[in-house]
């Protein structure tokens, strides 16, 4: 399946895990993941389903700071299900053996058919997601594949925070990371569902504008919403990044 695809193999938390990843096409992970996969608390040692997990990156750091969970990869695409499988089968990947399953999926299905394609109400503990967040509008890129993990379509905010509900246990929780962009239909999407709602600017630099937004919630909590300090990953100057940052981008750090 990968073996006339181009690929490479790269190390994430300093080589505690390896993810194959398509060189030239589709999508590849990289910070955001890393950011994504903090969001979950070190000591968690519950079900986490990964939703729209492309290669696996942000599922695998989960499980390689937290040593007591588990995982399923849910990737609608074949092509990025195949790295996702073929991540797992790495030797390199040994330590996740039995921790850790490639459900392909479509994260927008609903009731019966949802649950049919392995998406079973209430049977995890926590959801983490990447959802596309590039507009229609934005320059379209020339690879189908890529721009299925990259362009939003219409209410796809709505249907994947449907989906994280459906399947989440009560008391479980959700984790995102998306543009500032957003936020309305994130906002609108969680209410109902999620409460407790923690906000969490990513900024480049200091002085800069938030690139990002991370928004975790609790389902079926009533607590209002907090606005945290940013995640800034760079210094004012240079390129190097925070402290912070490189402990997070390593797996030595939760967010919160």
């Amino acid at each position: 399946m990968l073996a006339d695809a181009s690929q490479t193999k790269d190390a994430f938390h300093r080589g505690r895990f390896y993810l194959l990843q398509p060189a030239a096409k589709g999508h590849r992970s990289g910070v955001d993941a890393m950011i994504l996969a903090s969001m979950v608390p070190t000591d968690f040692t519950g079900r986490v389903a990964d939703l729209g997990a492309g290669a696996g990156a942000a599922g695998l750091a989960v499980l390689s700071r937290c040593n007591g969970s588990t995982a399923v990869l849910i990737e609608r695409s074949d092509f990025m299900a195949d790295f996702a499988r073929s991540s797992l089968a790495l030797p390199e990947n040994g330590a996740f053996s039995g921790r850790a399953e490639v459900l392909q999926a479509d994260v927008t299905l609903t009731g019966k058919t949802r649950n049919a394609a392995g998406l079973v109400d209430n049977s995890f503990d926590f959801a983490i997601m990447n959802p596309p967040f590039n507009q229609p509008s934005d320059r379209a890129t020339p690879d189908p594949v890529k721009a299925e993990a990259h362009v939003m379509t219409k209410d796809m905010m709505e249907k994947w925070v449907r989906t994280a509900a459906a399947i989440v246990k009560p008391g479980g929780s959700i984790g995102i990371i998306a543009r500032p962009t957003s936020i309305t239909d994130l906002l609108d999407a969680l209410e109902g569902r999620f409460g407790g709602l923690t906000i969490v600017p990513v900024q480049p630099r200091p002085q800069d504008a938030a690139i990002r937004i991370v928004i975790k919630g609790i389902r079926g909590s009533r607590a209002g919403l907090s606005l945290y300090p940013a995640l800034v990953l760079h210094h004012e100057t240079g390129n190097a990044f925070t402290e912070r940052a490189i402990a997070i981008n390593n797996g030595l750090a939760s967010l919160f």
